[in-house]
């Protein structure tokens, strides 16, 4: 089976379950797990923050960032697509009491301009106070786009100048690295807050790292044991995310081209209304025949390749650590052959 409903269906290659099962391990909630200590030390030196907090998933990373932030009867602005808002459950209003406000964007990125412009009058005790702006890199529904650093920098600029914090969800941040040639440090410095996901493109199986300033970082460990969060002997995941850094994050380029392989090809099938174009390794298409989504997922399944829905008359393919060339040769065959 080619699996290609996400990059979270990778299974740690043999080398990183030899790294996991050789990690030196304590117990994190009383901070003595020297592997988790290390990785949380790596991801905040790589980033230019002072501390991380290494978590079970980029949700977790996410709710906590949100939580410290903000207030309850805070708002939030975000994309409408933005997973905070579509996949955590509801987190942001249930764990942190706080409302959401959608941002124009295209393709999940939106512009200091209309930061500026829908945040709220702080002066107005009928509205929300607006505290918090968060942007998704890559953007999963905008079809793994990647964000402009210098357009990250100036809605950093909007927030200072109004009192509002900035969270990067970077659950595909190596992806968009590995387009824009930027450094971690440059986003980082930019955002008062980082969620990093190790289990998507990475690989890992298990794992988020929230990385900020020392003071941000203690308050999101206090939050995240209030949550249930604290894990003990986590060095035995720890360990897969260091592995991963150390070993996965310069083929990244290749999911990214096997992408675009599949991209040229689903351009040119007749039941295909068009693809987003292709930056990282999400491939999101749109149908001529909206209801047919049931009907692809179906004959591809029975040829043994998994792909998701993805909205009305769209579904999504990602290439991740787990789909060689072989893989895509074999998609690519399939694809040609479906007559939905």
């Amino acid at each position: 089976m080619i699996d290609l409903r996400s990059d979270t269906v990778t299974r740690p290659t043999p080398a990183m379950l030899q790294a996991m099962a050789n990690a030196p391990t304590g117990d994190d909630v009383f901070g003595e797990d020297p592997t988790v200590n290390e990785l949380e030390r790596r991801m905040a030196a790589l980033f230019g923050h002072e501390a991380a907090l290494f978590c079970s998933s980029g949700t977790q990373t996410n709710q906590i960032a949100i939580n410290v932030h903000t207030r309850p009867g805070d708002e939030v602005l975000c994309d409408e697509g933005a997973h905070v808002y579509r996949y955590e459950g509801g987190g942001t209003m249930a764990n942190s009491g706080c409302s959401v406000r959608f941002l124009p964007a295209e393709r999940g990125r939106f512009t200091a301009r209309d930061v500026e412009a829908a945040i709220n009058d702080p002066g107005n005790p009928h509205l929300a106070r607006t505290r918090l702006v968060v942007i998704e890199n890559t953007a999963n529904r905008g079809g793994g786009a990647v964000w402009d650093i210098a357009e990250a920098g100036r809605v950093r600029a909007v927030c200072d100048a109004h009192g509002l914090a900035l969270h990067l969800d970077g659950a595909r941040i190596f992806n968009a690295m590995a387009v824009d040639r930027t450094a971690p440090s440059h986003w980082g410095t930019t955002f008062h807050s980082v969620s990093i996901c190790l289990s998507k493109g990475l690989g890992a199986p298990v794992g988020s790292v929230l990385t900020g300033n020392a003071a941000l970082i203690a308050q999101a460990r206090r939050v995240r044991k209030r949550w249930g969060g604290g894990m003990r002997q986590a060095g035995i995941l720890a360990a897969a995310g260091l592995h991963a850094l150390d070993h996965h994050v310069d083929r990244l380029h290749e999911d990214h081209e096997r992408a675009k392989r599949l991209e040229r090809i689903l351009f040119d099938l007749p039941w295909v209304e068009h693809v987003l174009p292709v930056e990282t390794n999400i491939v999101v298409v749109a149908l001529k025949d909206s209801g047919g989504v049931p009907r692809v997922l179906a004959a591809l399944k029975e040829r043994e390749v998994l792909a998701v829905a993805f909205g009305p008359g769209m579904l999504r393919l990602v290439t991740h650590l787990d789909t060689d060339d072989e893989a895509i040769d074999r998609v690519a065959g399939i694809l040609r052959t479906l007559h939905p």
